[in-house]
């Protein structure tokens, strides 16, 4: 047992009893064996806690008792309350979580669970460099399975915070700078603003020890100089409502100390010159009442310009909902009036739990209740999809600071409100809608003007995003202007797999014709191949599921084409030595002939112009080599006279495929290589030896490739087919 020490129990805080806690549960839990339960975990943590001491002195069950008096206070189910009071005992004893399910539950079990795991992560002592990625990631994956375990972590924090006067000075830093960082944000995104207010005002006191003391005095000094003038307007505002027959609260709010503390030292401005330290509050019974007393006191007193804020009609992503106005008193001061109806004043002191309150006889569900406050709360949504779908925790630290620090509000079309972080443009906002919107996003509205896809959103613009079926997707130049990481991811995913794709069609292709060459080399052609090789006896000996991914496996020499061969058991073909040693290629594999003497020499075609069944021809007698086949357009024989001969395509050559040089030219857009080789495949179209370049000065991108065809009609087609590629504006054949 540790030493007691002389330290102001529960850090000056009122220090709760049991019944204390029991009394506020009973208001809303009557269940006989609700209450009996909740007792019974009270019961089992005195026994399993009885001889351990928190570093102030008492007993450590007291702090269990504290944080389900804090969750009471916001109305949790039996289920959260003796989660509260269990949160503990499995890293602090002897229990396992099996023996808290075999007692309460499941679901008490995996939420004790779920705490377990965040407490031992034991963040407060890790490098600060490495909090910010790693744990920081692994606290609010922790956090975000189950809506419950957020607010029992939010109050044992909170309770710590109040007791930490019993910790060593660089503890009470590391514990404040950890709220600040972590839990704080969640707070006020869950519209947690009393905890989230007591959080922010006792870590300021600890981090910055001279500044809380400093506001302190001088927010008791204005209290004192401008109490009688704000209660003169409590009442002459009270006045007119009654004049008014208008159903009303009105109690005076003080801005916290943080709150003035970032105004002064984060936001440059003069403690005389924050308008809203005093403030009214006003509560009634409907929104419409809110409008009305706001035209009431701005028909009394002077509205300060640009200080109207209306929550009403556009609410916080955290459900808050007020309206916000200035006025300017008699004697020249400033006071804020805040209007709100008794629901919206409940959601903005405690948010999600006025939602979440526990309520008995309404057929409660815990996993419908959890599932509504995701549907209220959608950026909570996100945030546990993104938890579950972003591995590297550099990505997910700025995936949770896009959900924490969003602040620019847009607008759907149809009036949903969209938040996104500083900067975001209309790409953030597509991807924040559905993946598929941001990947087919062609252009954008803003306000009903088209505008640039990189232009900045605001607050209040709606937004319409333009999207096509055909649209290339997004590219890598859309990187450099968004600003959410959400966005960012998708991008990226999106480009890694167009990448991919590429890849893997350049493979397919160069695999091919590895396969075409090794087979015409046996005197077989394209088609004849692909019988032989696509084949289940092929792709089962050689374990592959098709044809692709067969030349794939070539293109990679497992395997070779010669193993193919072998494999078929075809053998090379020996050609014929006649007439001075010139070679005589069998008749049914030559495409061309000749009449007359020539018909004996060996017939090739040439590299230069790749002439094709359905080209006009001429033969060009070489030496030593026999004829080699030409296009009459090519410049190569069109100054030959006396060494040209006349030439003709075979009619009775069986159908085969052959080289053919392109050159393409094209606008350079995102994936457009990936579109000219996608459109290639879809035409079941051979191609290879491709090689792209670009001119940075008219942005034109041109690319040669060589292509497999048949003949010059369908060559033509080919050409057809491409030239409907956006962007390509020239399709011709090359000549060497």
């Amino acid at each position: 047992m540790e030493e007691k020490k002389n330290i102001p129990i529960n850090g000056g805080y009122p220090l709760h009893t049991f019944e204390e806690v029991e009394a506020i549960y009973q208001n809303y839990i009557s269940s006989p064996e609700d209450r009996k339960q909740i007792r019974a975990a009270y019961d089992f943590i005195l026994e399993k806690h009885k001889d351990q001491y928190r570093k102030s002195g008492e007993p450590y069950y007291h702090h269990l008792v504290e944080v389900a008096y804090i969750v009471a206070s916001l109305q949790a189910g039996p289920a959260t309350i003796i989660s509260a009071f269990l949160h503990d005992v499995v890293e602090d004893t002897d229990v396992e979580v099996e023996d808290i399910e075999k007692r309460w539950g499941s679901e008490v079990a995996k939420i004790v669970d779920a705490l377990t795991k965040i407490q031992r992560l034991k963040l407060s002592k890790l490098d600060a460099a490495e909090f910010e990625a790693e744990d920081h990631r692994k606290i609010l994956i922790g956090m975000a399975k189950d809506i419950r375990v957020i607010i029992i972590k939010l109050a044992d924090r909170l309770h710590n915070l109040r007791t930490l006067g019993a910790l060593s000075p660089e503890r009470q830093n590391a514990i404040s700078k950890e709220t600040m960082d972590v839990f704080v944000p969640i707070a006020h995104r869950l519209g947690l603003d009393r905890v989230k207010s007591e959080m922010e005002d006792l870590c300021l006191k600890y981090l910055e020890p001279e500044k809380f003391s400093e506001i302190t005095k001088l927010l008791s000094h204005k209290a004192k100089t401008m109490g009688k003038s704000l209660d003169s307007i409590r009442k002459r505002i009270a006045d007119i409502l009654f004049e008014n027959n208008i159903h009303f609260e009105i109690e005076a709010r003080v801005k916290s100390i943080y709150s003035i503390y970032a105004k002064m030292y984060m936001k440059g401005h003069p403690f005389d010159e924050i308008y809203d330290i005093l403030a009214l509050r006003i509560i009634t019974d409907t929104a419409m009442r809110c409008y009305e007393i706001l035209g009431l006191i701005h028909k009394t007193y002077t509205p300060v310009p640009g200080r109207f804020k209306d929550y009403i009609a556009m609410p916080k992503p955290n459900m808050y909902q007020s309206l916000h106005t200035t006025i300017v008193s008699g004697n020249g001061n400033f006071y804020e009036i805040q209007i709100r109806t008794k629901e919206m004043d409940e959601v903005a002191e405690v948010g999600v739990a006025a939602h979440w309150a526990y309520k008995e006889n309404s057929g409660y569900n815990s996993r419908r209740e959890q599932q509504e406050i995701e549907d209220k709360l959608h950026w909570f949504r996100d945030f546990v999809s993104a938890t579950n779908e972003s591995a590297e925790s550099a990505d997910f630290s700025n995936i949770s600071r896009d959900i924490f620090e969003a602040n620019v509000y847009v607008f759907t079309p149809k009036g949903k409100v969209i938040e996104l972080p500083n900067g975001s443009t209309p790409i953030d906002f597509a991807y924040r809608i559905h993946t598929k919107v941001g990947d087919s996003t062609t252009g954008a509205l803003v306000n009903g003007v088209l505008v640039p896809l990189n232009t900045v959103l605001k607050t209040g613009d709606m937004v319409e995003i333009k999207t096509s079926k055909n649209s290339p997707g997004p590219s890598e130049g859309w990187l450099s202007f968004v600003r959410s990481a959400q966005a960012k991811n998708c991008i990226r995913k999106f480009i890694a797999k167009k990448n991919a794709d590429v890849l893997r069609i350049e493979k397919i292709a160069k695999g091919r014709q590895s396969c075409l060459d090794a087979f015409k080399d046996r005197g077989i052609d394209e088609p004849d191949m692909m019988e032989l090789i696509d084949s289940p006896k092929v792709l089962n000996y050689f374990h592959f599921d098709n044809i692709e991914d067969l030349f794939i496996g070539v293109t990679n020499r497992k395997p070779i084409p010669a193993a193919i061969l072998e494999f078929l058991k075809i053998k090379k073909q020996v050609s014929l030595n006649v007439l001075g040693g010139q070679k005589r290629i069998a008749p049914s594999n030559t495409p061309v002939y000749c009449r007359g003497g020539g018909s004996r020499l060996a017939i090739s075609l040439a590299n230069c112009c790749t002439p094709i069944p359905g080209d006009d021809i001429v033969g060009y007698i070489t030496k030593g080599k026999g004829i080699s086949v030409h296009r009459k357009t090519c410049p190569n024989v069109a100054k030959e006279e006396n060494r040209l001969i006349n030439v003709y395509w075979r009619s009775d050559i069986e159908t085969s495929t052959y080289p053919v040089d392109v050159y393409i030219e094209a606008n350079d857009r995102p994936s457009l290589l990936v579109d000219i080789l996608s459109t290639l495949s879809v035409a079941k179209v051979s191609a290879s030896s491709l090689h792209a370049s670009t001119n940075n000065t008219n942005f034109v991108v041109t690319i040669t490739c060589t292509l497999m065809v048949s003949d010059a009609k369908r060559l033509s087609d080919i050409f057809n087919i491409v030239q409907n590629v956006p962007g390509v504006f020239r399709v011709t054949r090359m000549i060497h």
